[in-house]
Order: structure tokens, then sequence, then C-alpha cells
């Protein structure tokens, strides 16, 4: 397993669909998954330090595990299959099974850590060095091309690896 920083959330044009961006801290790899506009949200907002009036799902989850004193260890992104990106929460010897948007906005809410693993950083990471430099210019673009306050229109395909939604 590999330890990723969550990067943030940018839209992907034309549909404007929202990915979620991971960076692995030792290697540099970007895994890039499509999520949809709530989680999106909900992680950006967190990464904003943005209260909503209301929690949230993601806030009532973490309010849940700190009031019955359960710690979450670690979010883990453990596979790919057929497309779809398949994450656990893990607290201590339980695992319980998540989408990776969900385990993200619960992670940053309890100041988890997210590790991707070896198959999967291997299967969709994306690695700037190998790119050429047209493409590299053209991801970074991407990544700076829209803000989090942009959340204007639907949700995009879920946990999609690292290819276009249709």
């Amino acid at each position: 397993m590999h330890e990723v920083d969550v990067v943030g959330i940018r839209f992907e044009e034309p549909e404007y669909a929202p990915v979620l961006i991971l960076h692995e801290k030792e290697g540099g790899r970007y895994v890039p998954i499509w999520i949809g506009a709530a989680e999106a949200a909900a992680i950006s907002l967190q990464q904003q330090g943005v209260q909503p009036s209301r929690p949230l799902t993601h806030d009532l989850v973490a309010t849940l595990l700190e009031t019955f004193s359960q710690q979450l260890k670690q979010v883990e992104i453990v596979g790919v299959s057929e497309g779809t990106f398949i994450a656990e929460l893990v607290f201590g010897s339980t695992r319980v099974s998540a989408r990776p948007s969900d385990a993200v906005a619960v992670a940053l809410r309890t100041s988890s850590p997210v590790l991707v693993s070896k198959e999967v950083l291997d299967e969709v990471g994306i690695s700037l060095v190998e790119q050429g430099e047209e493409e590299v210019e053209a991801f970074r673009e991407f990544l700076d091309q829209v803000s989090p306050d942009d959340f204007l229109g639907g949700g995009g395909p879920e946990e999609r690896p690292g290819d276009s939604p249709s």
C-alpha cells in the first residue's frame, strides 16, 4: 500500500464531470477517480474548511465514529473491478467496503490516511515523468483549470479508472 495525498476535485470537460485526484506521496503517480457531484462537493467543502449549517452525511459518519469511540485507522483503495474502484474503511482488524469518494470524504473529516494498493497504482496511476512535455502541461492545466467554487452541473460517471467518461 502506498499513501496518497488528496489533491482535490477537478472537472473534466466537456461534461464537467468531477474527478477526485490522488497523488502518491513517494513515487509521484496520480490517480484520477471519476465521482458524483455530491461527493465532490463534500470533499471540496472539507478541504476548504467550510462548515455547512447542517451536517452532511460524511460529517454524520465522523461524528458517529467519535461518539462511539471508533477510530478510523485508514482508508484503502484496494482494487478496480469492471471499471469501478473498490475502497475499504479500516478499523483495526475490521474492514468496511465503501465507494472511494465516500471513504475519502470520511478520511478527510477524521484526519485518517488514504492508501492505494500497488496494483491500483500500476493499473491506473499516471506518472508525469513518463509523459511527454505536452501531456504533462495538459495534465497540469487540467488540474488547475477549475476551482472547487465552480460546482454547477450534474454528476458524471461514478468511480471509474483513468478513462474518459462516455
